[in-house]
């Protein structure tokens, strides 16, 4: 994984973090995950395939997929999350992808990304492939963005 791509994906995050939901974003350490990924309470995951190819995984506590729901619904309060909370999670990594792609075109990289697959509960992703982790604290919450790709 070059840097100009890692940089793709988290200028991607915070543009959706920031330009859809107003968040204040603040970066943590980067660091490489070995065979195991760890997952918080939802996971967003992402394929991407063409001149790269890998997986993005967006991890966020259930705190801050709530506050997401509840923004994307004009602040309704968001107690339990429904099928309609889980749509919007969907398209909560509906907009991550398309923005991934995007900036990941304006560095050479072509690339489609799939339609997102959510992860319910805390749990571990297994991978061959190394993964950089991106952990982002936002006004929204705490989310984690797991970074795999290749030529």
């Amino acid at each position: 994984m070059e840097a100009d791509q890692i940089n793709a994906v988290y200028k991607a995050t915070k543009s959706i973090m920031a330009n859809h939901f107003g968040a204040e974003i603040t970066r943590g350490q980067p660091s490489i995950s070995g065979a195991s990924i760890p997952s918080d309470d939802v996971s967003v995951v992402l394929g991407v395939k063409g001149q790269l190819a890998g997986q993005i995984i967006c991890s966020l506590t259930y705190q801050t997929a709530q506050k997401i729901i509840a923004a994307m619904m004009g602040g309704a309060k968001v107690e339990q999350i429904d099928e309609m909370g889980w749509s919007a999670i969907q398209e909560f990594g509906n907009w991550i992808a398309g923005s991934t792609a995007t900036e990941l075109s304006e560095v050479n990289y072509l690339t489609d990304v799939s339609p997102p697959i959510v992860n319910e509960g805390v749990s571990k992703f297994h991978s061959s492939s190394k993964f950089i982790t991106i952990p982002i604290d936002s006004s929204l919450g705490l989310l984690s963005v797991h970074i795999s790709l290749a030529q």
